[in-house]
């Protein structure tokens, strides 16, 4: 993989990450004011982006699988600190709109 596609990879892993961690922030905001059906919908929608996230970091891992060795660099480090960043902020998410259901 040349340095381009690296970097094109890194930045898809950090928007869908972002949309990811957005989506379940947000869905413990709606989980507040007890709209739990739009929680769940919006948790879903983080589950779909941070899948998106994972299928570029599979790529990734594959790749190196196949012995296509890459530099690693500080952007593809960024990408995966915020996939799992967003990863544990949706784990949090599903706990704490728990604790709001049993309210």
């Amino acid at each position: 993989m040349d340095q381009s596609k690296m970097t094109e990879t890194a930045f898809q892993i950090i928007l869908y990450a972002g949309n990811g961690k957005s989506n379940a922030m947000e869905a413990i905001q709606v989980a507040k004011e007890g709209k739990f059906d739009e929680a769940d919908r919006l948790l879903q929608a983080a589950g779909d982006e941070l899948t998106n996230a994972h299928h570029y970091q599979t790529a990734l891992l594959q790749n190196e699988a196949k012995g296509d060795k890459q530099d690693i660099n500080l952007l593809l480090v960024h990408s995966q600190d915020h996939l799992m960043n967003a990863m544990t902020t949706r784990d949090l998410a599903i706990e704490i709109i728990e604790l709001y259901r049993m309210k």
